[in-house]
Formats: C-alpha cells, structure tokens, sequence
C-alpha cells in the first residue's frame, strides 16, 4: 500500500553540469501534477509528466526544477525582441510629442535596458541536459516512492489494527441485538400485568405488537453488510493502490452505522453503534491518505 503524502529529491550532477528534481505530494482524488522549472525547461516538462505520471496514479504533487549550467555555450546571450522594439517605439513616441527634447537612444543605451539583453536559454536540443532532467526525475521519483510506501505500510498496520476494534463493537452489537425482542416482550408484558391486573388480556394482540417492534428494530442486514465490507477492507489491505476503494467501503460501512443507530430501540445497541461510527470515522481519515 502507498501514502498519497511524501517527499523526493533527485540529482545528477558533473563538473559543469548540476540538475535538482525535487517533488512532494499530498493528498488528491486524482494525479495533478504542477512543474515548475526554469524558464527554457518547458521542452522537458512532458517528459517529467511522463515520468511520475508512470509511477504515481493519484495525489497532488509539487515538482521543483533547478540546475547549474557551466558548460560554455550556457553563457551566450540573446537579445528579446520583442522587448527592444517596445523600447524603440516608445523612445519614438516621445520623441515626437517632446521635439525640444533629444532622442539619445543607441544601440549601447537600448541593451543596458532590462530584460532586453538576456543568457540565452536551453533549447530541446541539448541532449545532455535532456538526459540529466530525466535521470534526475527518475531518481526523484523512486524516492518519493519508497517514502509513501513506507508511511502507506504505517497506514496499512494502523487500518487493521483499528478494523480489530471495529469488529469487536460490531459482535458486541450482534450478540446483543436478539436479546432486545425478548427484553421488549418481557417489559410489555409486565406493563401490561401492572395496569390490567388479574384481567386476561388478547395474546395475541401482544405478539402482533412484539413482530411489529421486532421488523422495526430488525438490523440483521446491516451487521450481515458490515462484516461483509470489514472482511473485503482486509482484503483490499492485502493489495496496492486501492485507496478509491477502500474510501467508498467505509462510506458504505458509515451507511450501516447510521442505519444502526436509527434503529436502535435499546440503549446498548445504540452505544455500540455509536462506537462503530467513531471507529469507521477514525479509518476513513486513514484511507483517505492511501494512493
């Protein structure tokens, strides 16, 4: 089993040539992947995407491009065009309106101006550069792997071990779920000897009332569905990835409880029941952490 939540960093690294992948994730419904890298590095971002897109199904993850370039041509300059005309059609534009003032702009003047001139950047044809990205978020991503299986392993003995407890509230309830008839009939029929007295009451009206509270407080379905979805949340433990799974499960486990509860005419019942709610509470927060 894997955590969504963890950490990775990735490096390759020579004289001249130094590249970071760091990533962490957390908890997400799906794979939402946000890159940010240098400027120039979009070439690759497909390529990181590819990667941890291979390893990861689900989860928000963070990735942190950076590198250190030595190389010789990583110190060639280009100029932004687009900027420089902008600084040439203003510096016209002024011109124009304030004649009385000279327009002393020259080439020397226009790439001091920022942004103008810049270091060239990397281009997807550097197959160096390319390589250590990929090595690096290959490397990034391995680790980030053995974080979250290492905290879904934590997860996992978590889960179980409340599962234990869980199924212990739930025999607790289903040893006492058919003494509730007994003890109704028993209380009735004493009401019912207490305001009658010796007078010899219908029978039979009492069982008819005894089978209708019986059919309304009747939770043998719902034990029957909770230990079918703990038995299959044990299974899906045993397995990887099954996280969506494992959330809809205790939803469902959650449904049973409640229906419990609504149906519980016996203050024993209805404590159990309410400790299966908090215990299926207290693992659904857990699975929601699993990829």
């Amino acid at each position: 089993m894997y955590s969504m939540t963890g950490f990775g960093k990735g490096e390759y690294k020579t004289e001249l040539l130094t590249v970071t992948v760091e990533m962490k994730s957390v908890n997400g419904k799906t794979l939402d992947l946000s890159v940010k890298a240098p400027r120039g590095f979009a070439c690759y971002e497909e390529m990181i995407r590819s990667i941890i897109g291979g390893a990861l199904l689900r989860g928000h993850v963070d990735v942190f491009v950076s590198y250190t370039d030595k190389r010789e041509k990583s110190n060639d300059l280009e100029i932004d065009e687009a900027i420089a005309s902008s600084y040439v059609r203003i510096a016209k534009a002024l011109g124009e309106k304030f004649p009385d003032i000279p327009n002393d702009l020259t080439v020397t003047s226009l790439l001091k101006l920022p942004d103008v001139l810049r270091k060239k950047e990397n281009s997807d044809d550097d197959p160096e550069l390319s390589e250590a990205v990929r090595l690096a978020t290959a490397q990034a991503t391995e680790n980030i792997l053995a974080m979250r299986k290492k905290e879904g392993l934590r997860l996992k003995k978590d889960v179980l071990s409340r599962l234990e407890t869980l199924q212990g509230f739930v025999n607790g309830v289903s040893e006492r779920a058919p003494l509730v008839v007994a003890k109704y009939r028993e209380d009735l029929e004493n009401r019912i000897r207490e305001y009658l007295g010796q007078v010899n009451y219908d029978e039979s009206k009492l069982l008819t009332e005894v089978a209708l509270f019986t059919d309304k407080c009747n939770i043998d379905e719902e034990l029957t569905r909770l230990n079918s979805h703990i038995a299959e949340v044990r299974t899906l433990c045993e397995g990887d990835r099954n996280g969506k799974k494992l959330d809809f499960l205790m939803q469902e486990c959650l449904r049973e409880g409640n229906t419990i509860c609504s149906k519980a005419n016996d203050l024993a019942v209805t404590k159990g029941a309410l400790n299966i709610k908090n215990e299926i509470e207290k693992i659904k927060e857990q699975v929601q952490n699993l990829e």
